[in-house]
């Protein structure tokens, strides 16, 4: 998940994909730089994650490095309540998406994945977290309250 200042990213609005057939640690470094890149290389970030072997070793470290002021953060072992959101993501992805007998190929695992995270969750899927507004609505919303206010004063 990524966390700027009060805003959460990734858990109302997933931005970072990664689909390849590599180890975990290479996708969940891929997937930070994605998520990086997509918002625009933002300053002070907080990544927050559970313990996981894929966020714990140094190639990891270095990629979160890599990123301005980005910071890491993770839960206590155990806690699962501040990573919530995350594991209410991949709830909803595999109950309404993933097919009962997976995907053909990578490929087909690839563009059904994308299509859920970029054509459905992101712009069509209510979240009650959201006041039942989709995550790019809601993301809008926070930016021109954000943006007019900046004007404003």
């Amino acid at each position: 998940m990524l966390f700027s200042g009060s805003v959460r990213f990734v858990c109302t609005s997933c931005r970072g994909l990664c689909c390849l057939r590599l180890t975990r640690s290479i996708l969940t470094s891929k997937a930070l730089q994605m998520a990086y890149h997509t918002r625009l290389k933002p300053n002070g970030v907080l990544f927050h994650s559970d313990q996981g072997t894929h966020y714990t070793i140094k190639a990891f470290a270095e990629s979160i490095a890599n990123c301005d002021d980005m910071k890491q953060s993770m839960s206590r072992k155990g806690n699962c309540w501040d990573n919530a959101p995350t594991e209410r993501f991949f709830r909803s992805f595999k109950t309404e998406w993933i097919p009962k007998g997976c995907y053909e190929n990578i490929f087909e695992a690839k563009s059904a994945i994308t299509d859920y995270i970029w054509g459905y969750y992101q712009t069509v899927r209510p979240h009650s977290f959201n006041n039942c507004l989709t995550p790019i609505e809601q993301e809008r919303r926070y930016f021109n309250q954000n943006l007019l206010s900046d004007v404003l004063n």
